[in-house]
């Protein structure tokens, strides 16, 4: 029995049913249903969410990547200047990361004014941000490992000189 198939199972489709997960795993239905709740209990699984594809709605949402620089003493560490940003709902995403800055953070709102004035007014003013950089979202093309669109061929002209 693996806990992996199950979970790329759900990864793939939360929707998949017991059974289907089951028939794919080559698992007994029961079975199955124990992987889950056990992921579930441990924090493994810590829900289940549509992906959506905002450019298909009439509704403005707006998303943008915020690449965020720190600067760290004795009392204060990663975790600490984390645990203060995740607790702002506009925040859909929080990850250190390696490179040219500390943290990468997704946050959405209704308009890109309402996401500056966030940036602005709750997340520069956090003493051990030094910079913030923040690059909207035009479009995506996939989330979460699904592709997005309509699906149809670029039909622009390739040129090269």
């Amino acid at each position: 029995m693996s806990e992996r198939d199950v979970l790329e199972s759900l990864r793939e489709n939360a929707r998949y049913s017991t059974a289907d997960i089951a028939r794919m795993t080559d698992l007994e239905e029961s079975e199955v249903e124990a992987v889950i709740e056990e992921l579930e209990a441990a924090g493994v699984v810590r829900g289940y969410q549509a992906v959506v594809d905002w450019d298909k709605l009439e509704d403005e949402r707006v998303r943008a990547e915020v690449e965020l620089n720190v600067r760290l003493d004795r009392e204060t560490g990663y975790g600490d200047i984390a645990e203060r940003l995740v607790q702002f709902p506009e925040v859909t995403a929080l990850r250190l990361v390696s490179g040219d800055y500390d943290f990468d953070m997704e946050v959405e709102g209704d308009s890109i004014r309402e996401v500056s004035q966030f940036i602005s007014e709750k997340v520069a003013p956090v003493p051990e941000i030094t910079q913030t950089v923040t690059h909207y979202v035009m479009t995506s093309y996939k989330e979460n490992g699904i592709e997005l669109g309509d699906g149809e061929e670029d039909d622009r002209l390739s040129y090269s000189p």
